[in-house]
C-alpha cells in the first residue's frame, strides 16, 4: 500500500507541469495515457532488444503473422518494435514529438489500439505547442518513475486513484465508485467459497465477467485468488466498460497479464451488449450507485416491451434515477443453466425503494421467487473512495447447496453490533480512535472519502471471519437465516363506507350502490401485510404463515368493524429492510442517570469559567 501510494503521489505531480496550460479537469488527458505508456514501457524493457534484434528476420511476413512472432520475443501478448523507449526519447529533447509517436506507432496492434482510446495525438500538439512546451518535461518527469511493479495489484490501485483524484477535480464523481481490493477479496472469497472443491481440481477452466468493468480491479483480483488457490487453474475473464480512459487501462492490463484483451468489450452494457451470446461461470461487478439510464431509456424500455421475460430487462423497469438493478437484470441472463454465482456491490437503494408493483419490487419478487438470492452482506459505511454511504453485497445463483434452497443469509458486517456491545456495557463507545472490532479498522491517512477497510488478515476478523459466517450458514449476531417468503408482501387497500351526511354530519346510515356499501375515498387506507408472521413459540421467536383475512381479522377489523378490502387492488410487493433484521431494542436512560449528566456537566462549565475570570 505504501509503495502505491508514493508512486501515486510522484505522478501526481507531474500535473504541476500541465498548469496554466491546462485546466485542472484537463489533466487526466495528460497524466493517464502517459501512465500507461510508462507502464507499458518498464514492462518492456528486458525484452526489447529481443524483438529488435528479431525484427529483420520478420519483415517479409503480414502484420499479423509478425505480431505473433514478436509477441513471443517480448514474452508477453504486445510488444514494441520502435527504435525508441522513455529513456532514448529524452536523449533527443528537440524531437521529442515525432520520437514519442514513433514510439506509440511502435506497439503492435492490441496494445497501439488501447492508446488510442485516449485521443493522445491531439495532446501531444498541445503539450508541444511554443506556447506550452512542455510535452519534454513531462516525458522527462514519467521516465523517472519506475512502473515495472511486479504486483499487478499494486498498478491497479495506482490507475483508480489518480482516476479517483481526476474526478474529484472536474467535479465529475457521481456513480464512480472504484471498489477498495479488500472489498473484492471478500467478494470473490464468498464467490469461491461454495465451489472450493470444484477449483482446487487440476487443469480447471473457468470464466468471470463484470459488465462495469472500470479499470478492471475485480478481474484481476479474481484471477489473482484462484490462482494462490490452485496454481493450475484457468480463469479466463470478460468484462465490458463506457469510460474510455478506464476501457484502454484495463485491456492495457489484460494485455500485460496474458489476458486476451479482446475479451474486454468498449460501450454502454445496457444499449450495446459486447458480449451478447456468452454466459458465464462467474460475475463481478460495483456498478456506479444511483446514476439514471435516461439516455438508454430508449433502447431498455424497447428491449423490455419486444421481448419480455426472453430479453435482459422483463422482469421490470426501476425508476429512471437508479439503474442499480438493470445490472443485476442483465448479469442474471448471463447465468449458465449448470449454474453460475454472481456477487454484486449496492447501496441501500435496491434493498426497498419501490413499493409494491412497482419496477424495483418486481425485480425482487423475481429474484427471491425463483430462489436466486443466497445472501447479503452489509458492509461498514466510509470504504469507497468517492461516497461514505453503507454498501450491501449481494450473492445471486441459479445452483443453491440442498441446505440453502428457499432461504437467504443477511449478514451484518457493519461492526455495528460491536459498538452496540461496548456501549451496552458502561464502556467507551467505538469512535475513530477506537477500531478494534471483528470488521474494519481506520485507515492511517483517509483516500478521498475511504476512511475505513476491512480486516484482511487472519480468520477472527474481517474478511476471513465474514467469510466463515457465510460459510457456516448459522444464524448468530451476526447471521440471519430467513425464508423467501419473509421479504413479500401483500399491498392491501382498506376502505371504509360513505355515510349520508345530515345537516354537513355523517349520519350512523351508509351510502349503496346496487346494495353494496359505497367506499368513501377520504377515508381511504393501504396495509402492507406481511406473508410471515412473527409469533412465540414455547417462548421463542418463529414464522408462521398468515393470510389476508387473518391479519385483517386481527389487526384491522377490531378498530374498523365496518371496513373492508378492495381486492381488485392488491398487489404483492417484495422489499429487504436489512436494519430491521438486527434491530436490538435498547432501553432508554432512567431520569436519574440523565439528570446526574446534565449536573456533571454544569459543574464542569462552573469550573471552567472561574478559570477564565482568574
Amino acid at each position: 500500500m505504501k509503495n502505491f501510494k508514493e508512486k501515486s503521489d510522484k505522478i501526481w505531480e507531474v500535473a504541476n507541469l500541465l498548469r496554466g496550460d491546462y485546466k485542472r479537469a484537463d489533466y487526466g488527458k495528460v497524466i493517464l495515457p502517459m501512465t500507461v505508456l510508462r507502464r507499458l514501457d518498464c514492462v518492456l524493457k528486458d525484452t526489447k532488444q529481443n524483438v529488435l534484434d528479431y525484427l529483420p528476420k520478420v519483415d517479409s511476413l503480414k502484420e499479423s503473422a509478425k505480431d505473433i512472432a514478436l509477441n513471443k520475443k517480448a514474452g508477453f501478448n504486445f510488444h514494441n518494435r520502435s527504435q525508441f523507449d522513455f529513456d532514448k526519447l529524452i536523449a533527443d529533447p528537440n524531437n521529442v514529438a515525432a520520437n514519442l509517436r514513433n514510439f506509440i506507432n511502435g506497439f503492435s496492434t492490441s496494445a497501439r489500439e488501447i492508446i488510442e482510446y485516449f485521443n493522445f495525438d491531439d495532446q501531444i500538439d498541445r503539450m508541444d505547442d511554443p506556447k506550452a512546451d512542455i510535452l519534454f518535461r513531462v516525458v522527462k518527469a514519467f521516465q523517472e518513475i519506475d512502473l515495472s511493479e511486479d504486483d499487478p495489484m499494486i498498478m491497479g490501485y495506482i490507475f483508480e486513484d489518480l482516476i479517483r483524484r481526476f474526478s474529484e477535480q472536474s467535479n465529475e464523481t457521481a456513480g464512480e465508485h472504484f471498489t477498495p481490493r479488500e472489498v473484492i477479496r471478500l467478494m470473490v472469497n464468498v464467490l469461491f467459497n461454495e465451489d472450493s472443491d470444484t477449483l482446487t481440481k487440476e487443469g480447471i477452466v473457468k470464466t468471470m465477467y463484470d459488465p462495469a468493468c472500470g479499470t478492471g480491479g475485480m478481474l484481476s483480483v479474481a484471477e489473482q485468488h484462484l490462482n494462490e488457490l490452485n496454481s493450475k487453474a484457468e480463469l479466463k475473464v470478460f468484462g465490458q466498460e463506457i469510460n474510455p480512459e478506464s476501457y484502454a487501462i484495463c485491456k492495457s492490463d489484460m494485455l500485460i497479464k496474458g489476458q486476451n484483451p479482446a475479451n474486454i468489450k468498449f460501450g454502454n452494457t445496457f444499449t450495446v451488449d459486447g458480449l451478447e451470446e456468452e454466459k458465464f461461470d462467474y460475475m463481478l461487478s460495483n456498478p456506479p450507485f444511483g446514476v439514471d439510464w435516461k439516455k438508454a431509456q430508449k433502447t431498455i424500455k424497447a428491449e423490455a416491451d419486444s421481448k419480455g421475460m426472453r430479453g435482459r430487462f422483463g422482469a421490470g423497469l426501476p425508476r429512471i434515477n437508479d439503474g442499480s438493478l438493470l445490472f443485476l437484470q442483465h448479469m442474471i441472463s448471463k447465468m449458465k443453466p449448470g449454474g453460475t454465482r454472481i456477487g454484486i456491490v449496492f447501496n441501500g437503494s435496491p434493498l426497498f425503494s419501490g413499493a409494491a408493483g412497482s419496477g424495483e419490487s418486481e425485480i425482487r419478487k423475481w429474484i427471491i421467487e425463483n430462489d436466486w438470492l443466497e445472501a447479503i452482506i452489509a458492509l461498514p459505511d466510509q470504504l469507497f473512495y468517492n461516497t461514505g454511504i453503507s454498501t450491501y453485497i449481494w450473492i445471486v445463483t441459479n445452483n443453491k447447496s440442498a441446505e440453502r434452497k428457499g432461504k437467504v443469509q443477511l449478514i451484518n458486517a457493519t461492526g455495528a453490533k460491536d459498538q452496540t456491545h461496548v456501549e451496552a456495557h458502561g464502556r467507551a463507545p467505538l469512535h475513530a480512535s477506537l477500531t478494534e472490532n471483528r470488521f474494519w479498522q481506520k485507515m492511517d491517512k483517509s483516500l478521498g472519502n475511504k476512511r475505513k477497510k476491512i480486516v484482511e488478515n487472519g480468520t477472527e476478523k474481517g474478511i476471513g471471519f465474514i467469510t466463515q459466517l457465510y460459510g457456516n450458514f448459522e444464524e448468530n449476531e451476526f447471521s440471519k437465516i430467513v425464508p423467501n417468503e419473509y421479504f413479500g408482501y401483500w399491498r392491501v387497500t382498506v376502505e371504509q363506507p360513505l355515510k349520508v351526511k345530515t345537516d354537513g354530519h355523517p349520519s350512523q346510515q351508509i351510502v349503496k350502490t346496487k346494495g353494496k356499501p359505497k367506499a368513501d375515498s377520504t377515508l381511504r387506507d393501504y396495509e402492507n401485510i406481511p406473508f410471515l408472521r412473527e409469533v412465540k413459540t414455547h417462548g421463542r421467536p418463529s414464522l408462521m404463515p398468515q393470510t389476508i383475512e387473518q391479519y385483517f381479522k386481527r389487526e384491522v377489523k377490531p378498530h374498523l368493524p365496518t371496513a373492508w378490502i378492495d381486492e381488485t387492488k392488491t398487489k404483492i410487493g417484495y422489499e429487504i429492510n436489512f436494519t430491521k433484521y438486527f434491530y436490538e431494542f435498547k432501553p432508554l436512560r432512567s431520569l436519574d442517570e440523565i439528570k446526574a449528566d446534565i449536573l456533571a456537566l454544569e459543574k464542569k462549565s462552573e469550573l471552567g469559567l472561574v478559570g477564565l475570570t482568574d
